[in-house]
């Protein structure tokens, strides 16, 4: 694939959201993660212009202070976002096998400190979440106004740990 006329070797998938394919690619001998935007139907979140609200969300978590990956370039005409490649294991990972440290709530939760007081929530799902080398990384960029009904407390929490939630999750998607 190629952004801004710059080619991308993709290496494998790394997951589909509700508004993309995530991609691992190498160019440079540098790994980074292509997004393709896709406008599938997603019957539960309604979108604008994705790309446009890809540069957005970045922009206002990247001002929140948020630890978040740096978007490395943008091809609005292709809908495709370069970010910065976080590695290490997804708390949804984590989670599944057992192995999540109680730090990541904390720093979660720190997260949380600087989000409400911005009047903003982000997608808490676990597999939006990748812990290296003891920094908690939100990897995607979406983001919308605080609703207390959507935020960690109320809703996140719900699959930071082995909860009927998460276990029904895991039941419905083995592949992840």
């Amino acid at each position: 694939m190629s952004v801004n006329g710059k080619d991308y070797e993709i290496v494998k998938l790394l997951g589909k959201g509700k508004g993309g394919y995530s991609y691992l690619a190498t160019a440079d001998g540098k790994k980074v993660v292509l997004k393709q935007i896709h406008h599938e139907p997603c019957d539960y979140y309604t979108f604008g212009n994705k790309i446009e609200a890809e540069k957005r969300d970045y922009q206002r978590l990247k001002d929140i202070g948020l630890p978040i990956p740096l978007m490395l370039d943008i091809d609005e005409t292709q809908e495709r976002i370069v970010k910065e490649f976080i590695d290490g294991d997804t708390v949804y990972s984590l989670v599944k096998n057992d192995k999540l440290p109680s730090f990541c709530i904390e720093q979660v939760k720190a997260m949380c400190q600087k989000l409400y007081p911005a009047q903003t929530n982000i997608d808490y799902f676990t597999t939006n979440f990748v812990l290296q080398e003891g920094q908690l990384y939100y990897i995607d960029y979406e983001c919308n106004d605080y609703m207390e009904e959507w935020n960690f407390e109320n809703w996140g929490i719900k699959y930071w740990s082995k909860t009927p939630e998460f276990m029904q999750y895991l039941n419905e998607h083995p592949e992840i």
